[in-house]
């Protein structure tokens, strides 16, 4: 039987037939890469006769999977009722799902593929092979919990990943030592944010800009490791008492009740004493001082405060002090929070890199950073907790399911040659995406014999914060030797202006590869730029066109409103809300592989908190993977490329008078219509008659009160 290939333009044609070994189809926005990975497959089978037991095709996410599986089902339902129960929104999730299956059931060479997510066929690997490697009974954990009601949901870990993470470090607070650093560490650097507020001119004005252990703010990092030492040793005190002795007012540094003791520290910043020590010799009052210069060697600073306290107290008030984790960070737990998902994602990227812990020791300890050597001094004994906790209980994580699997492979080969011989033909889409540990995967799996089918596109490459290396595509002749490169550069969904302006954006990346996409429908509609000169014109504008949309016709499915952060669309979901309108929202990350009628990007102005939204990654991260300064602005690029090609048929891109995004600049004029509303004039309009010149006011003449001259013009 041969294949109909007819619906297919020249370059998938050739994609689908192709006989080489490794090939990437380089699949600009809308030109039907899905359709030839799918097409790929059916030739495959039908073509070239190929048992669908050896093909695997793998994709990112459940719902792609779905989405291939459902688009088989299709094809071989001559009936159309598959067709009926996935567009039937009454219909629901698990009910489709059950109709997913019973219908791959009814067709054996739909059933018979092995169409997975990296995760889910690597999750089969270990059930069924991973015995040696790891207990194959083991139980998934990730950001969900298991559900007890749901029989799928019986091999899900019954606590998230954060839910662990949390509980062993409040095991490690146990140690007064480790609470005490990470709860300074919290202060220094999530609360008070001394390492980045200094540069933005923030200081308060009373200059007190650090916490303490016990909540109160002090003016230099030496003050608070003073307050700090009085805290750890259970001691009350005073910071900055209003003292009168005889003469004037002053506040000495700190007043230690049990001792009966004025403490003084003497800084660079410090003014003179002299003045202050006559008030403390005419009340007779005792009075230390420490210096800066102690400050530098703690273990010296630790001495000298012991030795000067100490034996001015009684035992029973000196002590250290018991500390408890829910006591220490009552009111910093959302702080605590943030600090345990970036050791969550330090975990991860470990992962993902394949890094040794011992080398990551070594790089944060020899950062120049004390604020990164602290991180990790703190972080690591959490995340090897994690790592042992996650072996007792039998867990794996999505990072860990394929580098467990890589490692089954890499010691037991006999099972690897199983699977390299069963899969003849591997296929993967949306290839842009892959990290290390997945290509690594792929690779166990090939030999000279077995065909590699891949599918992406590198403009759309925008998971570079989860790990995606875009560097697999772009130089997939590097990874992949004797590989062919075939581009469709035929974009099937939107209008020539949507194309030329998407092509003209992204051609301002350096580390791509270049491609000349074209458009297929041709339309009167340039892209609307929109510049409110207040947010509520912006609000007002959107709701205008939304409803004039509907009003023609449109479905509320139709319209889609895309932004970066989700905070931008807070005041649209409201105003909307309020004028009865409902239209699909999303980020640009979630609305990647969707696409619709009429597409509106908001927020798109320059600066902090608009779009590019460039931020550099934290040092943090840098101990683990560099990355240069252009890699964020580029992948921002990416972002905006894929939002302004999700629409199909009119885009609009909205921004503010003044503060426009960067991006729109790179966007020539012959794509787009620009409107705003209009400033009023500067200066305003002066009426004046024109024989004597005199300035007349805003009433109605006929005829000039000063030289009884008719009026021609008039004003109101």
């Amino acid at each position: 039987m041969k294949t109909d290939l007819t619906a297919l333009n020249d370059r998938q044609r050739d994609a689908v037939v192709s006989e080489d070994k490794r090939l990437l189809v380089l699949a600009g926005a809308g030109s039907g890469k899905t359709k030839t990975l799918l097409q790929k497959l059916v030739y495959l089978i039908e073509e070239k006769s190929v048992s669908p037991s050896s093909i695997l095709a793998i994709t990112f996410t459940k719902n792609a999977a779905n989405e291939m599986i459902d688009r088989l089902i299709m094809t071989a339902d001559q009936a159309g009722t598959f067709q009926k129960i996935i567009a039937d929104k009454n219909i629901s999730s698990a009910e489709k799902d059950k109709e997913r299956r019973n219908h791959s059931k009814r067709f054996k060479w739909i059933e018979n593929l092995t169409l997975k997510t990296f995760h889910s066929f690597c999750y089969s690997v270990l059930r069924n092979h991973g015995v040696n490697e790891f207990d194959n009974k083991f139980r998934i954990i990730g950001d969900e919990k298991r559900d007890e009601d749901d029989e799928a949901s019986k091999y899900t870990a019954p606590e998230t990943a954060y839910e662990v993470f949390h509980k062993l470090l409040i095991e490690l607070c146990n140690d007064s030592g480790y609470l005490i650093n990470l709860k300074r560490y919290i202060l220094d650097y999530f609360v008070d944010k001394i390492h980045i507020e200094k540069t933005r001119g923030k200081l308060p004005k009373d200059g007190k800009y650090f916490t303490t252990l016990n909540g109160i703010r002090v003016r230099s990092k030496s003050e608070q490791y003073v307050a700090d030492w009085l805290y750890r040793h259970n001691l009350q005190f005073e910071y900055e008492p209003l003292l009168n002795v005889k003469q004037f007012d002053f506040n000495p540094d700190f007043y230690i009740p049990a001792a009966d003791m004025y403490l003084e520290h003497n800084s660079n910043i410090s003014f003179s004493m002299k003045d202050k020590e006559e008030q403390f010799e005419l009340g007779k009052l005792l009075l230390v001082r420490t210096y800066e210069s102690m400050t530098k060697d703690s273990a010296l600073f630790n001495h000298t405060l012991d030795k000067i306290v100490k034996n001015r107290v009684s035992k029973a008030d000196y002590s250290n002090r018991l500390v408890d984790y829910r006591e220490e960070f009552n009111g910093y737990h959302e702080d605590v929070k943030d600090f345990l998902l970036q050791v969550i994602r330090v975990t991860d990227m470990i992962k993902v890199e394949s890094l040794d812990i011992e080398y990551i020791k070594k790089q944060a300890g020899d950062d120049q950073h004390e604020r990164v050597r602290d991180f990790y001094k703190l972080a690591l004994p959490v995340l090897e907790r994690y790592k042992q906790y996650c072996v007792d209980k039998s867990y794996l994580d999505f990072n860990d399911m394929i580098s467990r699997t890589i490692s089954l492979f890499k010691n037991q080969n006999e099972i690897l040659e199983r699977y390299r011989t069963k899969y003849q033909y591997i296929l993967v889409d949306e290839f842009q995406d892959v990290n290390n540990l997945q290509v690594e995967l792929i690779k166990l799996l090939l030999t000279n014999a077995t065909q590699l089918f891949c599918v992406g596109d590198d403009w759309q490459s925008i998971y570079g914060f989860r790990g995606s290396n875009v560097s697999y595509i772009i130089e997939f002749e590097k990874h992949f030797a004797n590989s062919a490169v075939i581009k469709l550069n035929l974009n099937y969904r939107s209008t020539q202006n949507i194309v030329g302006a998407s092509n003209e954006v992204i051609k301002r990346n350096k580390f791509k590869v270049d491609k000349e996409i074209h458009a297929s429908k041709i339309s009167e509609h340039k892209i609307v730029v929109y510049a409110g000169n207040e947010e509520y014109e912006n609000y007002q504008f959107c709701t205008d066109r939304v409803k004039e949309l509907l009003k023609d016709g449109l479905l509320p499915d139709d319209i889609l409103f895309l932004y970066r952060r989700s905070k931008m669309f807070s005041p649209y979901f409201f105003r909307f809300k309020k004028e009865g309108i409902k239209i699909q929202y999303k980020t640009i990350h979630a609305a990647k592989g969707l696409e619709a009628k009429v597409v509106f990007i908001i927020g798109l102005t320059d600066g902090y908190g608009g779009f590019p939204d460039i931020w550099l990654e934290d040092r943090i991260y840098q101990v683990i993977k560099k990355s240069n300064h252009d890699q964020p602005l580029e992948e921002e690029r990416r972002l905006f490329y894929v939002a302004i090609t999700r629409a199909k048929d009119k885009l609009f891109l909205i921004t503010e008078k003044g503060n426009e995004s960067s991006f729109l600049k790179e966007i020539p004029d012959s794509f787009t219509v620009k409107t705003t509303m209009s400033l009023p004039p500067v200066i305003e309009k002066l009426l004046t008659c024109e024989n004597c010149f005199s300035q007349l006011d805003s009433r109605l003449y006929a005829f000039c009160p000063y030289c009884g001259f008719k009026i021609l013009v008039t004003t109101k």
